[in-house]
């Protein structure tokens, strides 16, 4: 899975080089696309923590979250089931 690399704590997103950009990516499009399809509509960079949370609630045993050198926007999951 990939989602956009930031925190669900808003203090911890305040030193993101592109932290601004992220915020209103994630609440014009993202939230937006989320609640036309009957979604959660998260928005404000939902974060890291909330997006563990909810991969672990779907059932997925193992999460890990990568980054890839190259990518500042993006954090990479990686996750399995039991």
């Amino acid at each position: 899975m990939q989602d956009i690399a930031g925190s669900s704590h808003v203090h911890r997103n305040m030193d993101h080089p592109v932290g601004p950009l992220l915020y209103t990516i994630s609440c014009l499009h993202c939230m937006t696309v989320s609640l036309a399809q009957d979604g959660a509509g998260l928005g404000a960079m939902w974060g890291e923590e909330k997006a563990c949370e909810m991969l672990q609630e779907a059932g997925f045993t193992r999460v890990e979250v990568r980054q890839l050198a190259h990518d500042i926007m993006n954090n990479y999951y990686i996750v399995t089931k039991a």
